[in-house]
């Protein structure tokens, strides 16, 4: 296979956090990923049919800016599953760039530049993205008991 030799192998046996923390963050992928498709693909990036921008100025520089914004979203949506699905002990890495990203995202759309009265879908999203993924953080951090040969887990009571 092709991605062997760009691929290094599974981190997954050393993660000791929470599964479902590998998962949300594979959620995340997604959401960086379709709007990623969307900025980079839609003949306006959605600037006008799902942002409500008006386009009747400078259209060539937003449209540009948000090709750009997809263009960067793509990639990094694809470093977040592989790190969800082949490489978990990044997890707590992955989901505090999480935290920092829709954190200044957030902040900017309601308090700074952003904050001009209209909010597009991702203003109101990316508020609880950022909680979750603190949330998720959170239980990525802490460690889980692993059963082994030599002391397995305990039964449930």
């Amino acid at each position: 296979m092709a991605l062997r030799g760009l691929l290094p192998p599974s981190t997954n046996q050393a993660y000791r956090g929470a599964g479902v923390s590998a998962a949300f963050l594979g959620l995340c992928a997604a959401g960086s990923l379709v709007p990623g498709l969307i900025h980079y693909g839609l003949p306006d990036g959605g600037a006008g049919v799902i942002a409500g921008i008006d386009l009747t100025t400078r259209r060539d520089t937003i449209v540009a800016l948000f090709a750009w914004y997809g263009a960067l979203q793509i990639p990094h949506g694809l470093a977040q599953v592989a790190v969800a699905l082949r490489y978990r002990t990044l997890v707590p890495l992955f989901l505090a760039l999480v935290v920092l990203e829709r954190g200044l995202v957030g902040l900017d759309g309601w308090f700074g530049r952003g904050a001009g009265g209209h909010h597009p879908p991702e203003h109101y999203t990316t508020v609880a993205q950022a909680a979750l993924a603190v949330v998720f953080l959170i239980l990525s951090l802490r460690t889980r008991k692993v059963a082994t040969d030599d002391h397995p887990a305990p039964a449930a009571p």
